[in-house]
């Protein structure tokens, strides 16, 4: 079992930055598991944003976020970050971590997730 807490979430204005945190705690280390980033604004499917193995790897992002998001994790403090810059008004939503066996952009295949951190990008 994994608990995830994410946070930084807030209110930015577009082209703002913020760093989300999911800090990872439980009977399995953190770093068995792969880690994505999801997101879910009002009225619509929840989407990947971004996902890194446990391992040294190249880290996969959505295309709507190359070049301004960030993943990255700390394993030995069991806590996985977003960094997000030049934030656009389409990136406000709830913003979820998430564990599982496999990096892959699909939600179903995540065993674990947080209670998700808002995200709010208004002028």
């Amino acid at each position: 079992q994994v608990q995830l807490v994410e946070s930084g979430g807030g209110l930015v204005q577009p082209g703002g930055s913020l760093r989300l945190s999911c800090a990872a705690s439980g009977r399995r280390t953190f770093s068995s598991y792969t880690m994505g980033w999801f997101r879910q604004a009002p009225g619509k499917e929840r989407e990947f944003v971004a996902g890194i193995r446990w391992s040294i790897g190249t880290p996969i992002y959505t295309d709507s976020v190359k070049g301004r998001f960030t993943i990255s994790r700390d394993n030995a403090k069991n806590t996985g970050y977003l960094q997000m810059n030049s934030l656009k008004f389409e990136d406000t939503a709830v913003y979820y971590c998430a564990a599982g066996p496999v990096l892959v952009p699909t939600a179903s295949m995540y065993d674990y997730w947080g209670q998700g951190t808002q995200v709010i990008v208004s002028a």
